[in-house]
Order: structure tokens, then C-alpha cells, then sequence
């Protein structure tokens, strides 16, 4: 399926599971350039609703295991996303594959706090730690016109309900531990949802050479740091 038929397919899910979504700050989203998205992520329904509110297909990176479990595979190949190796080969492939992308001035979605708030309930307010892979990509990737768009879903309707027991899904992909756990994969479908738009980080060349040398991680954190706290600062606005 194409790419751009991501962005059909995400507007027919918003459509078909009756969910009422409220954009904040569109005037942020960069034009002309190569973005990398980064948001909260609790709901399979994540990268769809991000979709809709930026009016763009989005190639987004997904834990491994949703491009071998069936539904959910058929689910992610229709929106596009881009299946990440197994564990031994996860952080290498996301960086290729990701790269290619923007190079091909394709918009890329990464959730950096990973795959454990899919596996646990949370609140909507609620941000866990951000892995910094994406910051690293955004700083040693060639890419000019490159900005990173924090972006933050802020739930305020919500059905909360469990898919499937986590052991099975440990079938599919044993080299994630947080598989190996007793308890459900947890369902959230949102009702009424606000996706309110950050401040763009900008990648300049000076960001560039600051990679390259001892305040790389410096630069990492200060890009990390900067996505975290707007979409943390967002979502409180967005949920209250």
C-alpha cells in the first residue's frame, strides 16, 4: 500500500471509531523541510491521530514485534510505518532506515519513550523517560532543512480496555523482556483527544560540529531536554 494512502487510511480510523480530535499551534509545523516528529505514545491510535492533526503521512518507527503479530502487522504496514530488527539490530536499523527517509524529504514519527507505556497502563498527564536514540539520529544524520517537532496527545476521553496477555506477544519477540511479565496488553481508544503542536528544534551546523566533538553530550541532552519539556509543558495544558 502507498505511503500516501497512510493518511486516508489514518483519517478513516479517526472516522470509524468516532473520535473528536482538537489541534493546537499548526502554525508550528515546519514547511519546506525534513521533520522528525517525537511524541508521547500510549495508544495504538497514536500514529494515526498524529496523521490527521499534521495533514501528512508519517513514517513511523515500531517495536519489532507489531510487524510479526497478525492484525497488528496488516494494521502497520497500511500506515506506513517501518518495522525495526530485533533486538541485537534495533538501534542500527532505526538509523539507516530512518536516515533514507528524510533524506527523501519523507516526514519520520519516532515515540522515545518506547514500547513500555504500551504495556502499561498510564495516565494521559503521565511522560516516562525519553531514550535518546532519536536525538543522535537527528545530529548525525546528512540532512539539511532538518527539524525535530515535539508534538504532544493529550487524552480527554478515553475507553481503556486489554488486548492480548503479554506471554503471547513474548512468542513473537523473546528478546523483549518486557514481555516476560504476567498481565495484559493494555487497549486505549480515545474518545476525545487534544494534539497540540511544539516549538520546532532546528538542527544548524553548529549542532552538527558540537556532535562531532566533546559536547556531543551535551548537544544530545540539550535536544532530548528540549523535546521532553514541551511535550510534558503541552500536555498539562491540553489535559486540564
Amino acid at each position: 500500500m502507498s505511503v500516501n494512502n497512510s493518511l486516508d487510511i489514518s483519517r478513516w480510523l479517526l472516522a470509524t471509531l468516532s473520535t473528536k480530535m482538537f489541534r493546537y499551534y499548526e502554525d508550528r509545523i515546519p514547511q519546506d523541510a525534513s521533520v522528525l516528529v517525537v511524541s508521547n505514545h500510549r495508544s495504538f491510535m497514536d500514529a494515526p491521530i498524529l496523521m490527521a492533526a499534521l495533514s501528512s503521512p508519517i513514517r513511523f518507527a515500531c517495536h519489532h514485534y507489531m510487524s510479526q503479530v497478525p492484525i497488528m502487522r496488516e494494521i502497520v504496514t497500511g500506515l506506513g510505518c517501518f518495522p525495526l530488527e530485533a533486538d541485537q539490530k534495533r538501534q542500527q536499523s532505526f538509523f539507516k532506515q530512518a536516515q533514507q527517509l528524510l533524506q527523501l524529504r519523507q516526514v519520520v514519527g519516532v515515540f522515545p519513550e518506547g514500547a513500555e507505556p504500551m504495556v502499561k497502563f498510564t495516565q494521559p498527564q503521565q511522560v516516562g523517560e525519553f531514550q535518546r536514540g532519536f536525538a543522535h539520529l537527528a545530529l548525525r544524520a546528512a540532512v539539511q532543512d532538518l527539524a525535530i517537532l515535539p508534538v504532544a496527545i493529550a487524552s480527554l476521553e478515553e475507553v481503556n480496555t486489554s488486548a492480548v496477555p503479554l506471554s503471547i506477544l513474548s512468542f513473537f519477540d523473546p528478546s523483549e523482556p518486557l514481555f516476560n511479565q504476567p498481565g495484559w496488553h493494555p487497549l486505549v481508544i480515545y474518545n476525545r483527544v487534544a494534539v497540540l503542536i511544539g516549538r520546532p528544534y532546528w538542527i544548524r551546523p553548529q549542532h552538527q560540529q558540537q556532535y562531532q566533538g566533546k559536547q556531543a553530550k551535551t548537544v544530545v541532552a540539550e535536544l532530548t531536554e528540549h523535546c521532553y519539556g514541551e511535550i510534558t509543558n503541552l500536555l498539562h495544558e491540553g489535559c486540564y
